[in-house]
């Protein structure tokens, strides 16, 4: 195996017209797990499919290791880039038993008898599907059919496996189990895997990196824990987990954690107008804003019933609007002071 490199990647699908992937760069770590994370009609899903084969790049190329995949040129075909996919829709064969979908990769390359048997067997176990290995997928839960979809990757033992939204067809407690097999997956393959998704939560669960697209372009690529606490510009702080963005003034230096002293000293002065101070965006998360005896007071707005707890959307005099949790009921109306512990200069 070898790192999957994209070398200012773009692709346009009319001319003169704005390209749905834009001079995309990065580097995927061999045996690492890439979350491409975006909203709906961002480029993530092109950017995979060129990464596939599918689509040929209109500039830029992507190399494996020192092999060139593809540029604007040419490009090697799907079947001999050693990758699988997983789609959204399982794709399997509806006429085939569970075993035949998945041994059909090794048939296409000509392996047969006791050694393909062997391997559709360890498939099987992988991904603890060994009982149902005579059924037909019209017989299987989307979950199993999901798994089917998955030991028909581990099979072929490829140096990429690539993933277009795979659970967005599956509900809620699917989707946590799959999430288990994935990682159980990635660690029992040791292929690298790029893993497409508009789902913040599944990128953060799953993914040893995340790449943050908006628009046809790369935003920032970094571990969840990084791009979650410290996310790079309006955009991504807004797109990756809940919070606030304020409009505040300007800290001193080239500070970007603040405490609750620097917060509370830039609210006390937040008259952005005045003269000519700069202002900045300060990402605010609800988990940081703590309902005390003590600070800056807040009106609630709503307050919605999760379970384990209430979220509350509250508001400072100026207008602008903070996010926070509390484990006791509030009401709108109610007049509040908070503390924010922490806060992140975009």
């Amino acid at each position: 195996m070898a790192k999957l490199i994209l070398n200012s990647l773009s692709k346009s699908f009319e001319t003169g017209g704005r390209p749905a992937v834009n001079g995309v760069s990065l580097t995927v770590r061999e045996g690492g797990f890439l979350a491409l994370l975006g909203p709906s009609g961002c480029g993530k899903t092109t950017v995979l499919r060129m990464i596939a084969g599918f689509e040929q790049p209109t500039d830029g190329s992507i190399l494996l290791g020192e092999r060139v995949l593809a540029d604007a040129s040419e490009m090697v075909p799907p079947e001999n880039r050693n990758m699988a996919m997983v789609f959204q829709s399982y794709a399997l064969w509806p006429h085939m038993s569970v075993a035949e979908n998945i041994g059909y990769p090794l048939k296409v390359r000509g392996i047969s008898g006791e050694k393909r048997q062997r391997k559709v067997k360890d498939a099987l176990s992988a991904v603890r599907l060994e009982s149902y290995a005579d059924r037909r997928p019209a017989d299987l839960s989307g979950g199993q059919r999901q798994r089917v979809a998955l030991a028909r990757c581990l099979v072929t033992e490829p140096d990429v496996v690539l993933l277009d939204e795979p659970l967005a067809n599956l509900d809620r407690h699917l989707r946590q189990e799959m999430e288990e097999t994935f990682r159980e997956f990635h660690a029992r393959s040791g292929a690298t895997m790029i893993y497409v998704t508009h789902d913040q939560a599944e990128a953060m669960a799953l993914a040893t990196d995340v790449a943050v697209m908006s628009e046809g372009r790369l935003l920032q690529v970094a571990a969840p824990e990084e791009i979650y606490a410290r996310p790079e510009g309006r955009l991504v702080g807004g797109l990756v987990g809940q919070g606030a963005i304020l409009s505040l003034p300007s800290p001193d230096g080239d500070r970007r954690l603040l405490d609750w002293p620097a917060v509370q000293s830039l609210l006390s002065t937040r008259e952005i107008g005045r003269g000519n101070d700069p202002a900045a965006d300060i990402l605010v998360r609800p988990q940081d804003v703590e309902i005390a005896t003590e600070g800056v007071a807040v009106s609630v707005l709503s307050v919605l019933f999760e379970g384990e707890r209430y979220a509350l959307r509250l508001a400072l005099a100026d207008g602008q609007t903070l996010r926070a949790f509390s484990r006791r009921s509030v009401r709108v109306g109610d007049t509040l002071t908070v503390i924010i512990r922490s806060a992140w200069r975009l």
